[in-house]
């Protein structure tokens, strides 16, 4: 069975820094980009980052581009979304997901690539 579980999320001031994680499990982690997507309320969800095992890439929305990291734990099948700076805007639930991975990890911010889904985190930025 594919399961992500996000954590991590929570209510933080803005300027400040929180680190969200998404544990995989019940498929080959090499074969899947895993993209972190938001939703706000009264708004489209949105691709924020992804990143491929496969060829190592990373991908970031704009922006999030030079605040938010993405970055994986193989050994633990658990990919992270590092985000610093953060701005009330960024306030939003949080989900992880899971696609396979063909080539071209741009493509991987549209939400239509992606078969599993988690249950996502809040997260909440105060001005």
């Amino acid at each position: 069975e594919v399961q992500l579980v996000e954590s991590g999320g929570g209510l933080v001031q803005a300027g400040k820094y929180l680190t969200l994680s998404c544990a995989v499990s019940g498929f080959t982690f090499d074969d899947y980009a895993i993209g972190w997507f938001r939703q706000a309320p009264g708004k489209e969800r949105e691709g924020v980052s992804c990143i491929s095992k496969k060829d190592g890439t990373t991908y970031y929305a704009d922006s999030v581009k030079g605040r938010f990291t993405i970055s994986s734990d193989n050994a633990k099948n658990t990919v992270y979304l590092t985000m610093n700076s953060l701005k009330p805007e960024d306030t939003a639930v949080y989900y992880c997901a899971a696609g396979e991975y063909y080539s071209g990890l741009y493509y991987y911010l549209s939400q239509d690539l992606y078969d599993y889904w988690g249950q996502g985190t809040q997260v909440t930025v105060a001005s």
